[in-house]
């Protein structure tokens, strides 16, 4: 392999990579913007930590035990 053939290589996968991570990031804002548009997260409140962030502050959610075994699948 000449140095011409592994540069190709190299800007063709930069290329290739790029566009994957600029695809994911779209992926994501939008996972974002459309949960928060359906009413499943507030994300205004998550903003908010870096503001309020003492010890005795209240939890943004409260989750019960029995809450974290049905997400996970398990049996109460």
């Amino acid at each position: 392999m000449d140095i011409d053939t592994i540069h190709t290589i190299q800007a063709t996968a930069y290329v290739i990579l790029t566009g994957i991570c600029v695809v994911m990031l779209y992926g994501y804002l939008y996972h974002l913007y459309s949960s928060e548009k359906k009413g499943l997260r507030d994300y205004e409140k998550y903003a908010k930590i870096a503001v309020d962030d003492e010890l005795d502050s209240k939890p943004l959610e409260t989750t019960s035990p029995w809450e974290k075994k049905k997400n996970k699948g398990e049996s109460a």
